[in-house]
């Protein structure tokens, strides 16, 4: 039988979701603590990976076993593998589904934030970046309009990408201000931005954000955006900023997956 498990980290320390040779991972992590709990080998397989110290409120990964007896343990089950798990990953919780269905391949979206704070702020530091540069929301909402749609995202991808394809399909995309409740002066300064989309392509949002970053400091025109798009080079497009103020959080499933009787 199969089982979905949802799953939150904060990525800093860990190689990312997958497995590294010789780096730690997310995904070693819970597999040795699911393992240990249930008293049997178990792995586990993630939706997708996540880089290198990107963080997860709503991770989505599938493992096996062999009946649901289980499930009257969930509680039990939840609780020891929390308490074997480092401080920085949480098992939310796991539900059966689908024998055939897929944490990776029948995902029908993916949603990310990205954080940025522009006045110095001791607080917001560890999963906000700090852009010392005032950043015209407006522009780079004009930007991010440009890149809904389903189209090649090449000019994102991390060079060495192994994506099977480059054409990905984003649904929603923008840029608004929030007041973390750590906020030490109420003020504009707090920026997120959000995307969703089918799929993502390695390093693809960082980007994005990285690129509508060179255009909410004025320095390109929104208009520069579609310029990027159309070369299909990442060496077009702006750098990539630091993946601690990264979070993925949430995937969506076609509802006839959790119906499996």
């Amino acid at each position: 039988m199969r089982f979905f498990a949802s799953i939150s980290y904060n990525g800093s320390g860990f190689s990312g979701w997958q497995t590294q040779r010789n780096a730690p991972s997310i995904q070693d992590e819970v597999q040795k603590a699911l393992s240990t709990v249930i008293g049997e080998k178990i792995d586990v397989t993630g939706a997708g990976r996540t880089d290198t110290g990107v963080n997860a409120s709503g991770f989505t990964a599938h493992f096996d076993f062999r009946d649901g007896s289980i499930l009257k343990e969930h509680d039990r089950i939840i609780y020891k593998t929390n308490a074997i798990l480092p401080s920085n990953i949480v098992l939310n919780s796991f539900v059966r589904v689908r024998d055939d269905a897929h944490a990776r391949f029948d995902a029908t979206s993916r949603t990310y934030r990205y954080y940025i704070h522009s006045s110095k702020d001791p607080f917001a530091g560890q999963f906000s970046w700090f852009c010392k540069f005032p950043l015209d929301m407006d522009a780079m909402n004009e930007a991010a309009g440009m890149i809904i749609g389903r189209r090649d995202f090449s000019c994102f991808e991390k060079a060495g990408g192994t994506a099977a394809t480059p054409v990905c399909d984003v649904t929603s995309a923008g840029w608004s201000r929030y007041t973390p409740s750590t906020a030490i002066l109420p003020g504009t300064d707090y920026l997120v931005f959000t995307i969703t989309a089918n799929r993502f392509l390695r390093n693809m949002v960082r980007a994005i954000v990285g690129t509508m970053v060179e255009i909410g400091r004025g320095r390109k025109s929104p208009e520069w955006m579609m310029s990027v798009l159309a070369s299909g080079s990442r060496c077009e497009a702006g750098q990539s900023v630091p993946g601690h103020a990264l979070f993925l959080t949430g995937i969506e499933y076609p509802p006839e997956i959790f119906r499996y009787q």
